[in-house]
């Protein structure tokens, strides 16, 4: 069984420079950290930009604003299109990913057929973490 769920959803990446792109940004579900969507994209130039982003969160903002700090997910209307703003704080700069709503969604949707939503952190998963914790604790000098 494939543990992993990997997606391409075209969006628009504005940046606090006033730039604006449409760019193809790779989504990863990994099954072993369901919690998260990975966010990759890339600029010309630049190394790969990677966010990794709450689940909950993207499903939160497909109809509210979700989020605070560092990740904002809010739904947009705009010209009879439904969109969902993506905005990522970081020390060097600010850039916000405009999705399509539907698309996110779909994605979001097979994701939980994977991993349902709320069964994110089993108690095998919690166990396994604290034995991968109590491991690397031994090895520290």
């Amino acid at each position: 069984m494939n543990d992993t769920l990997r997606g391409q959803i075209i969006m628009e990446l504005a940046t606090t420079a006033g730039l604006s792109y449409q760019i193809p940004v790779c989504l990863t579900f990994r099954q072993a950290a369901s919690w998260g969507i990975e966010l990759t994209f890339f600029l010309p130039g630049d190394a790969p930009v990677r966010w990794t982003v709450s689940r909950e969160l993207l499903l939160d903002g497909l109809s509210t604003v979700a989020g605070e700090g560092d990740i904002q997910v809010r739904p947009l209307e705009w010209h009879d299109a439904d969109l969902v703003a993506i905005r990522l704080r970081s020390p060097e700069g600010e850039a916000q990913l405009i999705a399509p709503l539907a698309a996110l969604h779909a994605y979001l949707l097979r994701t939980d057929m994977m991993t349902p939503f709320g069964e994110e952190f089993s108690e095998e998963w919690l166990e396994s973490g604290i034995a991968r914790l109590l491991t690397d604790t031994g090895t520290l000098r």
